[in-house]
């Protein structure tokens, strides 16, 4: 059963007490390390691998549910990327696998933004992974780097996942991560000029380290037999 509500002396019901709270501290560019992807801080410098992750003949798909459709050229990827890092507030991690034909090139995106230290609240958005990145273990890795370093290091209560309510690959991937699905805002947003409804999904610190252990779970090379294959699906663990 859920907990009693507290009540204040007027008998109204209020949320349950949050001891010693405070304000969590920024997140700041900083490098995180796992088994098998590295997240970075997005520079110039990842550009032209980004490019050819993600830019390919066959990667208009990517793109679908951007802001933006698929850049051509490094110019205009450039100037897709720079205005992502220049957005306030926002934080912006490059994924570097460690391994496959990837491995030491930059595969893939996610921004930490919509950040409200004074509550606790982060949103892991802009989330653009290649081909080559997308159902490995890097990527779901590089997922689990950004929510230890908001939900532990920072000490975040809340991490959020949105996405285009159509976007069937994101909503599956945030059920498959162990985000809770809260609810759709309908007439959220006009992307390209078509209607955009969007999903809400999110983590809270309670969540988190039963999710965790799931993740960690999953990433160990024992679930994986010689020719890699998973031995337990991580949608199993994290139920």
């Amino acid at each position: 059963m859920p907990d009693q509500p507290d009540h204040d002396i007027h008998g109204n019901p209020v949320g349950r007490p949050v001891p010693d709270w405070g304000p969590r501290p920024e997140p700041e560019p900083v490098t995180l390390e796992g088994r098998y992807v590295t997240a970075v801080p997005l520079v110039s410098a990842y550009y032209a691998d980004l490019l050819a992750a993600t830019c390919g003949p066959d990667d208009g798909g990517l793109w679908t549910y951007r802001p933006v459709s698929m850049p051509r050229t490094l110019p205009e990827l450039w100037m897709h990327l720079a205005g992502v890092i220049d957005q306030p507030e926002t934080v912006t991690f490059a994924f570097v696998p460690k391994q496959g034909a990837y491995a030491g090139r930059a595969a893939g995106i996610a921004s930490l933004q919509r950040i409200v230290p004074a509550h606790g609240q982060v949103e892991v958005g802009g989330v653009l992974f290649g081909a080559g990145l997308q159902r490995t273990r890097a990527a779901t890795e590089a997922i689990h780097l950004l929510m230890g370093h908001a939900l532990d290091d920072l000490g975040y209560r809340r991490f959020e996942w949105k996405c285009d309510s159509l976007n069937e690959p994101s909503r599956r991937a945030a059920a498959r991560l162990g985000f809770t699905y809260e609810g759709r805002f309908r007439n959220h947003m006009v992307v390209k000029g078509l209607n955009r409804d969007t999903d809400w999904f999110a983590l809270t610190a309670e969540d988190w380290p039963a999710v965790r252990a799931a993740h960690r779970a999953w990433l160990d090379p024992a679930n994986f037999d010689a020719d890699g294959r998973q031995l337990a699906a991580l949608s199993e663990l994290t139920g």
